[in-house]
């Protein structure tokens, strides 16, 4: 219970509730999403970036479908 107790004081401390409501959290999920994509794209993980994955598996599909229209 004391969690919960620090989290709904942490929470109350946030501006804007009565003009805002819950939407008043909306600024810190665009920050954490911004985060997060900069996060993908700029830190390696071993020798790849989440984007350097996806791109290799992109075009395997892409070759792959070729190869599959061309028989």
């Amino acid at each position: 219970m004391l969690v919960s107790r620090r989290l709904k004081r942490l929470l109350q401390l946030v501006p804007g509730k009565r003009r805002f409501g819950v939407y008043r959290f909306l600024p810190f999920f665009f920050v954490l999403g911004g985060a997060m994509e900069w996060f993908m794209i700029n830190v390696r993980v071993g020798e790849e970036t989440f984007y350097d994955v996806y791109r290799r598996k992109r075009s395997e599909r892409q070759y792959e479908a070729r190869m599959e229209k061309s028989e």
